[in-house]
């Protein structure tokens, strides 16, 4: 496969993060109202939502600055990128040298920072409060972050997930405790990244709770709509990340095939599906807890993300 044709399934990998994002949201909200025994809206009511804001006209603070104008763009550029280097359907593509943990790490660390700033350029306390549960969340999610890191490049050898994706494929890995440990911490730094319950509740404006809506509350139109859609596509980076990781049955390998790429979309999809069905039922059967509960959940996962990286040195010195 040729360079134009290397292009173009990153242009497509790109294109299909983007374009599946929101459906993904709807599917998890939908699950969600099912199981509490509500119709729920439909799955497609996410691309309603943003061609509303969209087509809205954007009402600035009069003291807000270029860097509040600026922030929602910045916030989805970092997300989109970070979301479309984690191998999807297909390893080996044109950037995947780019899709390295630590990189996109980076990437959403940007991003956050500057949300944060956003919320607390205008002035409003709603803001300044989002702001500052924000950076406490990431000053525990981020070490737990770089712990798994940590983990995953001591099993592999490398940071790329492409490399770490064709190791979890081989046989010689096998089950490792190490790797169940980053699992378990992957999923609840993912939990409190995506501000899901029991973390945050996306769909409540109650002041006391909030953390990621008190930071938009002043953006609306079309600002409003790129920072939607780019917390939707972050729900869909640490879906992909855990199937790349953990499991990756059905990526297609460097070079494949036309029918080899489309059975990788495929299983992509199931694999969204079925994050989305979990997430939903773990939303639904558990209870949102206090902010000061936070700092123990999150230390919880990085406590295992540094068991599993101790483990995995211990075994190495045997």
């Amino acid at each position: 496969m040729g360079l134009t044709g290397g292009l173009l399934i990153q242009s497509a990998q790109m294109a299909l993060v983007l374009a599946l994002a929101p459906l993904l949201t709807g599917v998890v909200r939908k699950a969600k109202a099912r199981l509490q025994r509500r119709q729920g809206a439909s799955v497609l009511q996410p691309y309603r939502d943003l061609a509303r804001l969209f087509r809205k006209e954007a009402v600035l603070a009069e003291n807000a600055s270029p860097l509040f104008r600026a922030a929602p763009y910045v916030i989805f550029a970092a997300t989109w990128v970070a979301a479309a280097l984690v191998p999807t359907f297909a390893t080996g593509l044109v950037f995947s040298w780019t899709a390295d943990l630590i990189v996109i790490t980076a990437l959403l660390a940007s991003a956050r920072f500057f949300l944060a700033l956003a919320g607390m350029d205008v002035g409003t306390s709603f803001g300044g409060i989002g702001s500052s549960r924000e950076m406490m969340i990431s000053s525990l999610a981020e070490p737990a972050m770089l712990m798994l890191v940590f983990t995953l490049a001591l099993v592999a050898r490398s940071t790329q997930l492409s490399t770490v994706a064709q190791v979890m494929l081989t046989s010689g890995v096998g089950l490792r405790v190490s790797l169940a440990l980053a699992l378990v911490a992957l999923v609840m730094v993912a939990v409190a990244e995506n501000g899901r319950i029991p973390i945050d509740n996306p769909s409540t404006h109650l002041e006391l709770t909030m953390v990621h809506e008190a930071m938009v509350l002043e953006y609306s139109g079309p600002h409003l709509a790129m920072i939607e859609l780019a917390g939707q596509l972050k729900l869909v980076l640490y879906l992909s990340l855990i199937g790349c990781v953990f499991v990756p049955w059905g990526l297609a390998p460097a070079g494949a095939s036309v029918l080899a790429l489309a059975a990788g979309v495929l299983a992509w999809a199931a694999k969204m599906a079925v994050g989305a069905l979990l997430l939903a039922l773990f939303e639904t059967s558990i209870a949102k807890m206090r902010v000061f509960r936070v700092p123990d959940f999150l230390g919880a996962a990085l406590m295992l993300g540094l068991l599993g990286t101790l483990l995995l040195f211990v075994s190495r010195s045997l």
